[in-house]
């Protein structure tokens, strides 16, 4: 006998465990009547051996247990590799293949949750609403693997200024959009300004736009706050038609949303 415990209860003990590897049961005993056995038997056992204890017999019984064991070892493995597989490809589906920003499917996901967190937590949030201008020309006249390597830095310029906590999202062909957490408009506009710069700044040549030599980006901003009944939707629409209106006035600016700054 153990201390503390006997070998019922110590197998009980071992199976209500959550353990990767699976532990082997036989039992020695000189206990042979029919309730003793079923009582091992529910409480996890793998086996019986009778006292006095035949070392042959026990051979046999140590082969099938490393077989068990094994197919546990193996099923476990298995089941982990499944697991690993599984949260990629949940990742990978929520992923633009071409830059590795959020897609628009993440951002669906994100938006049901943005109104309760601002209504719970009291924060704002900002929504930047990006556009590559006169990426088209670009295409047309630098071809269109060209046109994915200017989405991809751009997309890398974004990612370089985000905040911990900022998440960016390849909202459609050559638009992005940034949610600022806990930022107010005004904030939201200056981020929005800091990465405008850091893309004219990228110079990179743009000879089709006939507007600028360089390529440039133009965004709209707009902000959810906890005293307005706004849905996710609704500030995504907002950022839209403040970005309408900084291409609609030249490009390569930043407009907000109606009625504010």
């Amino acid at each position: 006998m153990m201390p503390g415990m006997d070998g019922l209860q110590l197998c009980r003990h071992i199976r209500e465990e959550d353990r990767e590897n699976y532990t082997y049961f036989i039992f020695l005993t000189a206990l042979g009547d029919r309730d003793h056995l079923l009582e091992g038997l529910e409480a996890g056992a793998d086996g019986y051996l009778s006292k006095p204890l035949d070392r042959d017999e026990l051979q046999v019984r140590l082969v099938s247990a490393a077989r068990v064991t094994s197919l546990h070892h193996k099923l476990a493995t298995q089941n982990s590799q499944l697991e690993e597989m599984n949260l990629r490809l949940f990742d990978q589906a929520r992923q633009d293949p071409l830059t590795g920003l959020g897609n628009r499917l993440r951002l669906h996901e994100d938006l049901l949750n943005l109104r309760g967190r601002v209504d719970r937590y009291g924060h704002s949030y900002g929504a930047v609403l990006y556009d590559i201008d006169f990426f088209k020309p670009y295409n047309d006249h630098y071809g269109h693997l060209a046109g994915d390597e200017i989405l991809r830095r751009v997309a890398s310029t974004i990612s370089e200024h985000l905040r911990s906590g900022d998440i960016a999202y390849r909202y459609g062909g050559e638009e992005f959009l940034v949610i600022l957490p806990e930022q107010s408009l005004e904030h939201s506009t200056h981020a929005a300004e800091r990465l405008r710069r850091a893309v004219e700044e990228l110079a990179i040549p743009h000879e089709a736009q006939g507007v600028a030599e360089v390529l440039t980006i133009s965004a709209g901003v707009a902000e959810l706050t906890p005293t307005e009944p706004k849905s996710g939707e609704e500030l995504l629409r907002e950022a839209d038609a403040a970005l309408y209106r900084a291409k609609e006035s030249g490009r390569n600016r930043i407009r907000v949303q109606s009625g504010s700054l």
